[in-house]
C-alpha cells in the first residue's frame, strides 16, 4: 500500500498541534489568575495571596516551558511538510509570526525571569508589574496566532496571483470577519480551563486537608469566575456559530448532521453519519430545535452538507461528533458551577466530598472541550487550506513521500512523548511539594509585615476550617 504524503502531513500537524494548543490555553488564564493574586498581596499584604501566587507560578513555569518546545516544531513544519502553502502566504503569515515573537514571546520570556527570579530581589510594586506583563504577552500572543489561523478560516483583504497570496488591506486581512468572535471564544476557553485547574488542584488539596485556608479561597474565587464564564461562554460560541453560518455554510453543515438544506431541522442527539451514502443512520434528535438556533426560527433554512460537492466536503463524522463533545461538556461546566453555588448558599462548598472529587476530575474537561473546538475548527473547513482558495492537495510539499512523512510523524511522537512524561513528571512533583511554608518569608518584606486589618485577619492557622467567604 502506497504512504500519502498529504493525510500523513496532515495527521503529523493535527498531532502537533492539538499537542501544543493544551499548553496556551492553560497559561493565557493562568497567567491572569497570577497577576491578580500579586495584585491582591501588594494590596493587602495577606500572606495567602503570596503563597498562592508562589505556587501557581511554579506551575505556570513548567507549562509555559513546555509550550515553548512544541510550539516550535509547527513553524518548521510549514517549511518541511506545506512548503507551497508557506510561499503563497508568506506575505501574511510571515509577518503575523514575526510580529508574535517581537510583541509577545520577548514580553512574557523577558517578564517571566522577573517573575520567577526576582521575588526578593526587585521592590514588589516591579514584581507586579512583571506579572502582569506576562499575562499580557499571553494575550497578545493569542491575538497575533488568531489573526493568522483566522485569516486561513475566512480569508480577507488579500488575492491571488499566480499563486501568491497579496495583502491589500491590512485591517481588512488581521481583523477578518471569523476574527473577533474566535478570538473572544479563545480567551474565554483560556480562562475556563485555568480556573477548573485551580479548582479541581485546590479541591484535591482540600480533600487531604492541605493548606485548607488557602484553598479555600482559591477554590471559591474560581467558582465566582467560573460561574459567569461558563455561562458566557455558551452565548459567545453561539454568536461564534452564527458567524461560522455566514462565512462557511458548510462546516455548519457537517456539526449539525444535516446534508440537505432545509427548514424545520431537527438538533440531532445522536446521529451516524455515512458520507458515502449522504445520510444519517440512528437519528435522534428534537424537532425543529437547529432551525431556532442557527435562525431563530423554527421555519429556518439550515444549508446542507450535499450542497457541494463530495471531494469538497469535511469528514462529516468527526466534525458532527467533535462539536457534541464541546458542547457537551461545556453544559457539564454549567451544571457543576451551578451545583457549586447551590452548595455555597448551603454552607458545603468546601466540605461535600462528592463535589470537591468532581472538581478534581472537571480538571481535565476543559482541555478536551478546547480539542475538540479545535477538530471541529481546522477539519471543519477541509479541504481547504485557506477557505475557497487554497486546498490542502495545493499547499503540500511536492517533492515530499509519504516514507519521509510516516518517519518524521513517528519521531514527533515519540519525542513529544517524552515532552510529556517529563512535563507531568515535574508537575505532579510541584503539585505534591504544594505551596511554601506558612512561615516563609514573603517577597517585599517591608509591605508584607505592616499589620493587617481585622479584615485581611480572618483566619487563625491553627483553627478548624471555617472561613467563609
Amino acid at each position: 500500500m502506497e504512504l500519502d504524503p498529504l493525510l500523513l502531513s496532515r495527521l503529523q500537524f493535527a498531532f502537533v498541534v492539538s499537542f501544543h494548543a493544551i499548553f496556551p490555553v492553560f497559561t493565557i488564564g493562568l497567567a491572569s489568575y497570577i497577576a491578580l493574586l500579586h495584585g491582591l498581596f501588594y494590596g493587602t499584604a495577606n500572606p495567602v495571596w503570596d503563597r498562592l501566587a508562589q505556587f501557581w507560578t511554579r506551575v505556570f513555569a513548567v507549562v509555559f516551558g513546555m509550550g515553548v518546545v512544541s510550539g516550535i516544531v509547527m513553524s518548521f513544519q510549514f517549511g518541511t511538510n506545506w512548503s507551497h502553502f508557506s510561499q503563497a502566504a508568506a506575505n501574511f503569515l510571515g509577518p503575523m509570526l514575526s510580529y508574535e515573537v517581537v510583541t509577545a514571546f520577548f514580553l512574557e520570556a523577558a517578564f517571566l525571569g522577573v517573575l520567577l527570579f526576582g521575588r526578593d530581589k526587585v521592590p514588589q510594586g516591579v514584581h507586579l508589574f512583571a506579572a502582569l506583563m506576562v499575562a499580557l504577552g499571553t494575550f497578545i500572543s493569542s491575538f497575533w496566532i488568531l489573526a493568522a489561523n483566522s485569516w486561513m478560516q475566512t480569508p480577507a483583504g488579500a488575492v491571488l496571483i499566480d499563486g501568491q497570496f497579496r495583502v491589500t488591506d491590512w485591517f481588512a486581512a488581521i481583523f477578518n470577519p471569523s476574527f473577533p468572535w474566535r478570538f473572544a471564544h479563545m480567551v474565554m476557553a483560556s480562562f475556563l480551563t485555568g480556573g477548573f485547574v485551580v479548582a479541581g488542584v485546590s479541591a484535591w488539596y482540600l480533600l487531604i486537608g492541605r493548606d485548607v485556608q488557602a484553598n479555600r479561597r482559591a477554590l471559591s474565587m474560581c467558582l465566582w469566575l467560573l460561574l459567569v464564564l461558563a455561562p458566557a461562554q455558551a452565548v459567545v460560541g453561539d454568536f461564534h456559530g452564527l458567524n461560522t453560518l455566514e462565512h462557511q455554510p458548510t462546516k455548519v453543515a457537517a456539526m449539525e448532521g444535516n446534508w440537505e438544506r432545509g427548514s424545520h431541522v431537527p438538533l440531532l442527539l445522536f446521529a451516524i453519519p455515512d458520507q458515502q451514502a449522504q445520510t444519517n443512520r440512528l437519528e435522534v434528535g428534537i424537532p425543529s430545535l437547529a432551525s431556532v438556533i442557527l435562525a431563530h426560527d423554527p421555519a429556518g433554512e439550515v444549508p446542507g452538507i450535499s450542497e457541494v460537492s463530495p471531494e469538497e466536503q469535511p469528514p462529516v463524522w468527526l466534525v458532527f461528533w467533535s462539536f457534541r463533545v464541546m458542547v457537551g461538556l461545556g453544559l457539564l461546566m454549567i451544571a457543576v458551577v451551578v451545583a457549586g453555588l447551590w452548595l455555597r448558599r448551603g454552607g458545603r462548598l468546601y466540605t461535600h466530598r462528592g463535589f470537591l472529587q468532581v472538581m478534581r476530575l472537571m480538571s481535565v474537561a476543559p482541555f478536551v472541550a478546547v480539542l475538540a473546538g479545535w477538530i471541529v475548527t481546522e477539519s471543519g473547513r477541509a479541504p481547504w487550506l485557506v477557505y475557497e482558495m487554497m486546498t490542502h492537495a495545493e499547499g503540500v510539499t511536492p517533492s515530499l513521500t509519504g516514507g519521509m512523512a510516516l518517519f518524521t510523524l513517528v519521531g514527533y511522537v515519540a519525542v513529544y512523548a517524552v515532552v510529556f512524561w517529563a512535563g507531568v513528571y515535574y508537575l505532579t512533583r510541584v503539585v505534591r511539594q504544594g505551596m511554601l511554608p506558612e512561615d516563609s518569608e514573603p517577597a517585599s518584606v517591608e509591605h508584607a509585615k505592616r499589620p493587617l486589618s481585622a479584615a485581611h485577619a480572618t483566619f487563625d492557622r491553627d483553627a478548624s476550617p471555617t472561613w467563609k467567604e
